[in-house]
């Protein structure tokens, strides 16, 4: 299960919570401009938009879990369990694979309505990436710093929601979750009255009471309404220290502790890892389960004109600074 959002300030920032419950060995991964794309059915893609996200990178291949291009579009695939529905290749359509989707929009799209024109033509086919890594169920957000938008490749087809609150989560489909934000719309950021009833004298007795009925559990309906209640009422400055920092707290508050969601034979599911990418400037920031602290990967530092991968595997272990 995971979370992902989006902020913007003075800039635009894209990230995301994976959580799982292990890992695959992610690492934050530059794609520059000529690195080749080989797509299964659509040929090869040697010239496109350079991009940095995570990945798990197989035979050379970067599998992005979410990216950012140069041109400041930000992908994620989240899980969709159940509902995700990809079909066999038909001729006359794009026949893309799954794992492809992320660099076949971001290597061509500079903005979410360029994203848009090229998913009219598109067929989200069912090719695993080999034996061992077989299809994962997945849908998308797509956004830019002006909209954002949500895919679902469901058995009635390709469905394109345009998604205002710029949050997924999972499951259900994102239009019932968008329409479930209905019966949380008395929250506030705001002390509230009382409305209970004239006759009884009732009164707050602690701050934080407008927010009361905020789901605090760790399903995927949950976490999109909490998060998209603390991602639209945030507040801070335009820096890039207090951007990130504020977005980090966004998603701080769906973050999964280990041993609260039981998966089964001694496995819990964690927030493996956090993610804020400043999509104007090409800079990744992320933490992870066992290091709170802030590390960063600034694309631009790379040769974004050559053909060759730039990969950083995460930071691990808690990095304490002591005071005295």
């Amino acid at each position: 299960m995971c979370t992902a959002a989006t902020y913007k300030t003075k800039d635009f920032y894209f990230g995301r919570t994976l959580d799982y419950e292990f890992s695959y060995g992610d690492e934050v991964t530059v794609t520059p401009r000529n690195y080749p794309f080989r797509f299964r059915h659509m040929g090869a893609m040697t010239e496109h938009y350079a991009m940095i996200g995570m990945a798990y990178v197989a035979d050379g291949c970067p599998l992005y879990y979410e990216a950012v291009n140069e041109a400041g579009l930000g992908m994620a695939g989240l899980n969709f369990v159940g509902n995700a529905h990809y079909e066999a290749p038909v001729s006359g359509r794009d026949n893309v694979a799954q794992f492809e989707f992320i660099p076949w929009i971001l290597g061509q799209c500079a903005s979410v309505r360029d994203a848009r024109k090229l998913l009219e033509t598109i067929n989200l086919v069912n090719t695993p990436f080999n034996a061992q890594l077989p299809l994962a169920q997945l849908h998308w957000i797509i956004a830019d710093r002006s909209e954002a938008i949500t895919v679902e490749a469901v058995r009635a087809g390709i469905r394109v929601y345009d998604n205002p609150v710029g949050v997924l989560t999972n499951n259900p489909p994102f239009d019932m979750q968008l329409f479930n934000l209905n019966n949380y719309m008395h929250l506030s950021p705001e002390s509230p009255r009382n409305q209970f009833s004239g006759q009884l004298l009732l009164q707050t007795y602690s701050r934080g009471m407008g927010a009361l009925g905020l789901p605090g559990d760790l399903s995927s309906q949950s976490r999109f309404v909490r998060v998209a209640f603390v991602k639209m009422n945030s507040i801070s400055g335009d820096s890039e220290a207090e951007s990130v920092s504020q977005f980090f707290h966004i998603l701080g508050a769906v973050d999964q502790q280990r041993g609260c969601c039981n998966v089964g034979e001694g496995k819990f599911e964690i927030t493996l890892y956090t993610s804020c990418c400043n999509a104007d400037k090409g800079i990744y920031y992320y933490t992870t389960y066992d290091n709170h602290q802030i590390t960063a990967v600034d694309m631009h530092r790379e040769n974004l004109d050559g053909a060759q991968l730039a990969r950083y595997p995460l930071i691990q272990g808690e990095q304490i600074r002591m005071q005295n």
